[in-house]
């Protein structure tokens, strides 16, 4: 590789991505101990497939031909999709948990792209454009003092909220490809070395792609395992609030086919990502979210449309798991939301504010910053020990 580079061909390099590194730098390490990792399942999972409430008599009514095969019981009235069975040791041991029938204040329209703007601004109302610069978890960042743009970490492409906002966070997404040489980085370090701020950031993006190469053998596993690799061991350093997506939830047609991509890559992550963090597990939470779920009723298509209910899944040894978390409507006609989804009985948001109060010691103004309007989170919700 050429090792000349101007200012504007290093951003053609991918730096641009890091835009968020051109940021003050603190180096100050993160107070706290605790991990969170944010999963956003976009698509709309089907909660009612994944943990499936096989003691409600009106389940297989609604669903005769989808959700048949047999899955691993949870309890005398759940059971986890066959796909996800290695996630049961989890169970077992407490640390892995579900929240059923859960939603966001999002109704009625059900798009996609407007659902995920409620899920990533943490607003009880359809977010303003200005307002779409500010994700929840870039909120819950500002709260913890003594941070450095490495103590926020988003795996993500350009575009998404969830961690967008004044605080500054690192970007990073696998770009396998790029490959700069111990000369070119000298070139691009001296280049900036009268530039204190920049050569700092741009040597941080440095150590980035040269850490995302760091390791052959992985770099030949399937991206979602890479993404996961590479942010557990960002969570071993300075690395606290990070978050990242799963595609491919959206399925209207065949869903059984289609929902075992994303189901495996979601558990394969969560299972790597226990393994590599080791130790460090039990100061760990995992939260996977979704826009919205999915109808109760399948389609003539053997799949499902979008809904309103959903589930989240949590995992992490902070997590009171082996349960089931929330307050169960029933499947029966009266009982759905508008006669076609599952009713949500709680605001996603009120389980996310008390995780953060529990994780993190928030106070109740501080979960108001974060989630406006709130309901604030009761003892029952309390899914972290």
């Amino acid at each position: 590789m050429h090792s000349h580079y101007s200012r504007r061909e290093l951003l053609k390099l991918g730096l641009a991505s890091y835009g968020t590194l051109m940021s003050p730098i603190n180096l100050a390490s993160a107070v706290t101990n605790k991990r969170l990792v944010v999963i956003v399942l976009r698509g709309a999972m089907d909660g009612l497939d994944i943990v499936r409430p096989v003691g409600d008599p009106n389940f297989n009514r609604l669903r005769p031909k989808l959700s048949t095969d047999a899955g691993s019981p949870l309890d005398d009235y759940y059971q986890l999709h066959p796909l996800a069975s290695t996630l049961i040791p989890l169970w077992k041991e407490e640390s892995l948990g579900f929240v059923h029938a859960v939603s966001t204040p999002y109704r009625d329209k059900r798009s996609h792209f407007e659902g995920q703007d409620f899920l990533e601004c943490g607003l009880d109302r359809a977010p303003t454009k200005q307002e779409k610069q500010s994700g929840w978890l870039n909120r819950l960042l500002s709260t913890i003092p003594s941070t450095s743009p490495r103590t926020g970490f988003s795996v993500a492409r350009e575009g998404e909220i969830i961690l967008s906002g004044s605080s500054p966070v690192t970007r990073w997404f696998p770009k396998t490809h790029f490959h700069l040489s111990t000369q070119g980085r000298q070139l691009l370090e001296e280049m900036y070395q009268n530039d204190s701020l920049l050569y700092s950031s741009a040597s941080q993006a440095f150590d980035l792609l040269e850490e995302s190469r760091a390791n052959k053998n992985q770099l030949q596993a399937p991206p979602h395992l890479q993404i996961a690799d590479f942010l557990a061991k960002q969570l071993l350093g300075e690395t606290r609030i990070a978050s990242f997506s799963i595609n491919g939830w959206d399925t209207h047609k065949h869903q059984q086919n289609a929902i075992r991509r994303p189901l495996q890559e979601l558990t394969d992550c969560i299972l790597h990502m226990r393994s590599t963090l080791g130790t460090t597990w039990r100061d760990t939470t995992i939260v996977a979210i979704s826009e919205f779920g999915r109808t109760a009723r399948e389609n003539g298509s053997f799949g499902t449309d979008h809904g309103t209910g959903g589930l989240m899944i949590l995992a992490g040894g902070l997590v009171r798991g082996g349960k089931v978390y929330g307050r169960w409507p029933g499947l029966d006609e009266p009982a759905l939301y508008q006669q076609r989804d599952l009713q949500p009985t709680a605001d996603t948001r009120s389980y996310l504010a008390g995780m953060a109060r529990n994780m993190f010691g928030l106070n109740n103004s501080q979960l108001r910053f974060i989630f406006p309007n709130i309901e604030l989170p009761t003892q029952d919700q309390r899914v972290i020990g």
